[in-house]
């Protein structure tokens, strides 16, 4: 269904949200290339090039300004971010950590919000795009013109949506292994079939639809008109999600170096996908033909006709639908469950905290599906499904951007409120390649904001009345930032915090503060977090905002890798595969939970996702007793204690397992930061020893220049008073009767 990629690239936020960075194995690093596939599976998409191929060769400019204004800044300023404060929470840790919960709980919320408009629009444009099943062609796009009994089609899709949901709460994931090649289904194989027919197609003599020179790569040839560029925001959205894997750049072994690499190498091939689809698309159909709901379906027809085959399209859309209902069922919970795990923290009501017997949060599922019911229907609003295609687009190109804001003005602030907390990544260029670079993407989002709330002058008419369609754009943005206001403030007058949530408390709240402000501490992020209560709980032990640990502390804390993740819908290699309105491919995104936890949860693993494992009973088992051990008595058998619950006796061993671990995990880091404590200890105490030390030396010097002084002086007097008396007897010699009198006072002997 139309959106399916929108979906995906919620689904991947959802999944950097609520998992925690892979583990880094001793000696064992990521590759720079396994890294730049990861991105380029995650960014690669033929599923926006009919709106850009309206622009013909100068959709080659515009995505390449997209890349350097938009796809380089947010990479870049994602990877510092991630470096720096690698906890859970991705995107909403990091505008937490800068202004605050509140608008961190908002970037959750905008995803949940996005998943529930995507499924709208696909309901209603499945609804009119059923023609497209059929090699019918012409029946197909009457029928998509002029549908007849819309309402009912919408009432059977709904069903359909529901009883997916519902197959999804029940955690089944017997789809996994299918959703795998949803990116080959979706993205590789349309785009090598449009390329390689596109090259027959120009050979057997047709004229191309566009002309080579060099104005017509110029966009603004006819002067900056915002309602002609308004279809090219959807250039800034084809860029967006290079931040889902900005945690595995802890597992590069340079990542100064080779992340900005794999940013550029990932930019280079996802430009090729980007350009070539679109051209292929603008060469062959004609612009007066173009359509964005079935334009991909109409490129494929085209293509077909070179070797008699224009029904090729069926093909593409049967293989999308299976695709795409794979991933509706794998793929449902995933913004659920990442609202629910952050609204743990205290930010959601307790109804909506839980999950089903199946880990499931089935009550926020069904909650979003009931918002998408609402979706659906707003395509009465517009004149045809097409003019709706494009406005539920720009509204979800108008959510993107605001999260993308977000993103880089808490970089910013991160940059000047905490200047000194390690980071093993940072933008180049210093404090002005920082602005630089937060500044062109925060531009680019502005601009894509602008545009995408303009009413497209190419097709005017299918959007209907320009009032309507800001209308419903703008009171689309505001529910959703006005429900995200609502519930926050409600979430500040209520205890709704879940003691055992698995979200850590941010860096400003370690170090007792009461809202982000600068601070001059260097403790990493993931050393604050070491050992503390859950967020939303009282912290357990207080940091100095200002506290200064020596590097060797640092790089030791640094290195250390972070604990495992145990969260069984911790994702770390979502894809985002294309999709169109008549039925693309959903997406493809592996388990990769630990085994034991799947297994206790009964909700598969990645090797066994969807496989039934019936045990043997007990009583089918031949126990053969060996012949040199006697028998047991009958009484001590009856008095063993048979286990009446194996799975609960397992599920409550694997806890207390994983209790240990943690209590090991707690004491490992209560040594670590003893070790500091007693280092710091010993450098002040050699530091006040040497202090004292100078200052007994120095006393002793100043003592000495004092005696050297005083001895100068004492013999100077001395041979000035002889002196004197010789002189004073030589002149007038004393009276006998006087030194008689002095001799009869002297004592005697």
């Amino acid at each position: 269904m139309f959106g399916h990629h929108h979906l995906n690239k919620v689904k991947g936020h959802a999944d950097a949200v609520t998992a925690d960075p892979k583990p880094d194995k001793s000696g064992q690093y990521i590759s720079l290339m396994a890294l730049v596939m990861m991105n380029v599976t995650i960014i690669g998409s033929v599923a926006n090039d009919v709106q850009q191929a309206y622009y013909g060769l100068s959709s080659v400019t515009l995505f390449v300004i997209g890349a350097i204004v938009f796809f380089l800044p947010t990479g870049l300023v994602a990877a510092e971010l991630a470096s720096g404060w690698g906890q859970r929470g991705g995107i909403f840790r990091w505008v937490g950590e800068a202004m605050g919960p509140g608008l961190a709980f908002t970037c959750l919320m905008v995803l949940w919000f996005q998943t529930a408009i995507n499924f709208g629009s696909g309901v209603a444009t499945a609804s009119t795009t059923i023609g497209f099943y059929t090699p019918d062609w012409d029946w197909a796009v009457n029928f998509m013109n002029h549908p007849q009994f819309q309402f009912l089609i919408i009432l059977a899709w709904l069903a359909y949506y529901w009883i997916l949901t519902w197959i999804s709460t029940k955690g089944v994931k017997a789809f996994a292994r299918i959703t795998k090649y949803g990116v080959l289904i979706g993205t590789f194989i349309p785009l090598a079939f449009m390329i390689v027919m596109c090259v027959v197609w120009v050979a057997q003599g047709h004229t191309p639809n566009v002309e080579v020179t060099p104005e017509a790569f110029n966009p603004f040839r006819d002067g900056i008109k915002l309602s002609t560029l308004s279809l090219a925001a959807g250039v800034f959205f084809s860029y967006a999600g290079i931040d889902m894997n900005a945690a595995h750049i802890k597992q590069l072994k340079n990542p100064q170096r080779e992340f900005p690499l794999s940013i550029f190498i990932c930019m280079i091939l996802t430009l090729v996908i980007f350009i070539a689809g679109t051209l292929v698309i603008a060469i062959v159909t004609p612009e007066s033909q173009m359509n964005l709901v079935y334009g991909l379906n109409q490129t494929y027809k085209i293509l077909g006709e070179c070797f008699g085959a224009p029904w090729v399209y069926v093909l593409f859309v049967w293989a999308g639908l299976g695709a795409s209902m794979a991933s509706l069922v794998t793929n449902m919970a995933g913004p659920s469950y990442m609202l629910g795990q952050a609204g743990r923290s205290g930010f959601l009501p307790k109804a909506l905290q839980s999950n089903n017997k199946h880990g499931m949060p089935s009550r926020l599922m069904y909650l979003q599906m009931a918002f998408m019911t609402a979706i659906a229907f707003l395509c009465f609003l517009i004149p045809n499904i097409e003019g709706f295609v494009i406005l539920i687009t720009q509204a979800i190109t108008i959510l993107y951007m605001l999260y993308y804001v977000l993103m880089f003005v808490s970089f910013l602030k991160l940059r000047r409120d905490q200047p000194n907390r390690p980071r093993s990544f940072k933008v180049p260029g210093g404090a002005v390649g920082a602005y630089v670079v937060a500044g062109l993407g925060l531009a680019a989002c502005v601009f894509g904001i602008v545009l995408a709330i303009i009413p497209p002058a190419q097709v005017s008419e299918e959007v209907g009345s320009p009032v309507v369609y800001v209308g419903v754009i703008v009171a689309l943005i505001a529910v959703v930032l006005g429900v995200c206001f609502a519930i926050y403030r409600s979430s500040r007058k209520h205890d709704w915090v879940d003691p055992s949530n698995a979200f850590a408390p941010f860096t400003w709240e370690v170090e007792g503060l009461k809202k982000p402000e600068k601070v001059l501490s260097n403790v990493p992020s993931s050393m604050l977090a070491e050992g503390q209560n859950p967020m939303g709980m009282p912290v357990k032990k207080l940091w100095d905002p200002n506290e200064k640990l020596p590097e060797t502390a640092v790089r030791e804390a640094e290195a250390k890798p972070p604990m495992p993740d145990d969260d069984p819908a911790a994702i770390n290699h979502p894809v985002k595969p294309a999709a169109d309105a008549a039925g693309g491919a959903g997406g493809a995104i592996p388990l990769s939970q630990p085994p034991q936890i799947s297994r206790a949860a009964k909700i598969g693993t990645s090797a066994d996702a969807g496989l039934k494992h019936p045990s043997t009973p007990s009583a089918d088992v031949a126990v053969k007793q060996a012949p040199d051990v006697p028998a047991a008595p009958a009484a001590m058998v009856a008095a063993e204690k048979v286990p009446a619950d194996p799975a609960a006796d397992a599920r409550a061993a694997t806890a207390a397992e994983q209790a240990d671990e943690r209590a090991l995990a707690d004491a490992e880091a209560d040594v670590a930061r003893e070790q500091v404590r007693i280092q710091a200890e010993k450098n002040r105490i050699a530091a006040d020893s040497a202090l004292a030390g100078a200052q007994r030396a120095a006393r002793e010097a100043l003592a000495a220049e004092q005696e050297a002084a005083k001895d100068a002086g004492t013999k100077d007097g001395a041979d000035g008073a002889g002196a004197a008396a010789k002189d004073a007897g030589a002149a007038k010699p004393a009276p006998k009767h006087a030194a008689a009198a002095d001799e009869d006072d002297a004592p005697k002997a």
